[in-house]
């Protein structure tokens, strides 16, 4: 295998136990990973809307996650109320990207919709092709995330909550690493797979460090749009990202930063 990463210094922003794939992929080409975790998954402050909608799982026609994570939870959560999606086979799946669909699809049930691009914008588009007039939908998220899913389908005439199954806090990293971390061998590229890791890469660094991130002559990659839009307001154009937002997108896309090639 060609080694075209050979000798660069890559951060991952991801939380610890979602790096994995990213740093092996990264590692294959050649590169030297540094994992920084600026976000950690825990479950949600409260259990209680959640399970509110478990008991009531029967009444709602769609359910939609938009991560792994959310599939993860959830699925925690309804074992222990000892339940299996199983049960509810009027309950139809919705799931935005594949990783999510087959998350969901290990727990043996079918995905019913995944739309072509992995945003909220695409689910909405393809959902409108539904009849969603007084449908309920449950949507298992994250505890910050964007209001456009649920807004654009209550317009659409369904009826939608939202539980919060998991949320991303900012882990504890000390001074010393930080610093570490960026005063030592130069950083050649840092990669955002999300704006929570955005937002709380810059947010660690100042509250840690008292200063901004050095970020001049450092490459950086964003996921898709949205962690762009993130970036962007914290006025960092990213120079990488890929057409597809997924981790393998991400990898080629930077290899084909690295190597001047067109990322098709």
């Amino acid at each position: 295998m060609e080694k075209p990463l050979l000798g660069r210094r890559i951060v991952i922003t991801r939380a610890r136990e979602q790096a994995g794939e990213l740093s092996r992929l990264l590692k294959g080409y050649g590169a030297y990973v540094v994992e920084l975790p600026t976000i950690k998954i825990v479950p949600p402050e409260s259990w209680y809307p959640a399970d509110k909608a478990i008991g009531n799982l029967e009444a709602y026609h769609w359910i939609i996650f938009t991560s792994r994570n959310g599939v993860k939870f959830f699925l925690r959560r309804l074992k222990l109320k000892k339940r299996r999606l199983k049960e509810f086979r009027s309950l139809r799946f919705c799931a935005i990207g594949p990783r999510t669909a087959q998350e969901i699809e290990n727990a043996g049930v079918k995905v019913d919709l995944v739309p072509d691009q992995y945003c909220a914008e695409a689910l909405v588009q393809r959902l409108g092709i539904e009849e969603l007039e007084g449908r309920r939908i449950l949507l298992a998220r994250a505890k910050r995330a964007r209001d456009l899913l649920p807004r654009e389908l209550r317009k659409l005439g369904a009826v939608v909550d939202v539980i919060e199954v998991y949320q991303a806090i900012m882990p504890t990293i000390s001074k010393s690493e930080l610093e570490r971390i960026f005063k030592g061998d130069r950083i050649d590229l840092i990669t955002f797979t999300s704006s929570s890791t955005v937002n709380h890469f810059f947010q660690m660094y100042e509250e840690r460090v008292g200063l901004k991130p050095p970020l001049a002559g450092v490459a950086i990659a964003a996921i898709g749009p949205i962690t762009a839009d993130t970036l962007r307001g914290y006025g960092i154009t990213p120079d990488i990202m890929p057409q597809s937002f997924t981790i393998q997108a991400l990898t080629k896309a930077i290899v084909d930063y690295v190597t001047g090639t067109t990322s098709g």
